[in-house]
């Protein structure tokens, strides 16, 4: 398996990895985009059925990559023929079509060019074409295509032509590493701040007109070494990047959780959040509102007029907000990682299954 360590992936590849732990599957992970920092490294340790092979190449989506992402598809391949695993999860598109032995998986967790749709509205401009390419070569390639939303298997399909297996299976998260205390008075927000699809700065802006400090979780920084610059209200309190443990600390007092997200095709930060008990305010955009039904207040991404005014019912209507805490409590219980780790189980079966079938996997050179 793959997995970058930037982002959300780390999270849901080691929850994966540790539901499959029951079903006797070993799981060698193959990390780029950055070193591993000593808490992804601890938290790692602690599963028993995993060996994590650490690099620091770049990932498809950053800036001039395709060097990296050609030496990583040589050390994938290397690792393949030492390890000779059953089955290949890539949590990436390109390597999909570097010439795998094994039948390969790719799941979508997101893209650039949904990402650039989303939240630009429009298409991505020309420079993105030779990722264009190499995404479409990758899900090509690919025996099975997974994401985690019907949404996002559909954006994966609009952008990138037709998908041949794919499917859906939902992320979930262990509710045991959460709780529900007594809440506190703040809204909280949990995500990358440089990252416009999550459009935290939304509520950092929305809190100038809400009573209650807005907490704001998470990096500052973006992968090319700047700095988000936003001007945020004075009763916004930004927290810094924390450890999964201090955000379940966190979420456990906070009433309300806001995610005004104008690109999310999970949203793994709420969950923990429903998990939580918090009272959710979300982007209305159709992934979040596919996994949340009614169980969450939606506003749109960019009405910060809108954000304010339900995150302002919800303080003041004591009732109301704990309602909203208990329906996102019971909808989160259903993302359980066991319901996540059937649906992959049943994807390496059929993969393994039909690998006598399998043609070889065209190979790419990333345009190098």
């Amino acid at each position: 398996m793959t997995a970058d360590t930037v982002g959300g992936v780390w999270t849901y590849a080691l929850e994966l990895t540790r539901a499959l732990a029951e079903r006797g599957v070993v799981v060698s992970l193959a990390t780029m985009g950055a070193p591993l920092s000593s808490s992804q490294r601890a938290e790692a340790e602690r599963i028993a059925n995993l060996e994590v092979f650490e690099s620091d190449y770049k990932l498809e989506w950053m800036d001039d990559p395709w060097s990296d992402v050609r030496e990583a598809g040589e050390w994938l391949l290397s690792l393949e023929e030492r390890i000779r695993p059953d089955v290949i999860h890539l949590n990436g598109y390109a390597h999909g079509a570097i010439g795998w032995r094994a039948p390969v998986l790719v799941a979508g967790h997101s893209c650039v060019l949904s990402w650039w749709q989303a939240v630009r509205g429009c298409a991505a401009p020309a420079q993105w074409n030779q990722y264009r390419a190499e995404v479409a070569r990758g899900l090509s390639a690919a025996n099975i295509v997974i994401a985690p939303t019907r949404a996002m298997l559909a954006a994966l399909e609009d952008h990138y032509g037709p998908i041949r297996d794919g499917r859906v299976v939902y992320n979930g998260r262990d509710a045991s590493l959460f709780e529900v205390r007594a809440k506190s008075d703040f809204v909280m927000a949990a995500g990358r701040l440089w990252d416009e699809a999550k459009n935290i700065s939304a509520l950092g802006r929305a809190a100038s007109r809400i009573v209650w400090p807005a907490l704001l979780a998470g990096d500052q920084k973006h992968p090319n070494g700047s700095d988000v610059d936003v001007v945020f209200a004075p009763n916004v309190h930004l927290l810094g990047q924390l450890s999964q443990q201090q955000i379940a600390i966190w979420l456990s007092r906070a009433s309300i959780y806001a995610l005004p997200a104008r690109y999310e095709p999970f949203g793994l930060s709420a969950l923990e959040a429903g998990l939580s008990g918090c009272a959710l305010a979300l982007g209305d955009i159709p992934s979040l509102r596919e996994v949340w039904g009614d169980a969450a207040v939606f506003v749109p991404p960019d009405d910060i007029g809108a954000l304010r005014d339900a995150i302002e019912e919800l303080m003041e209507n004591t009732a109301l907000r704990a309602d909203y805490g208990a329906r996102a409590l019971i909808r989160a219980r259903e993302f359980t990682p066991e319901r996540m780790a059937a649906g992959y189980l049943k994807a390496y079966a059929d993969l393994m299954a039909g690998r006598d079938e399998k043609t070889p996997h065209m190979v790419t050179n990333y345009g190098v």
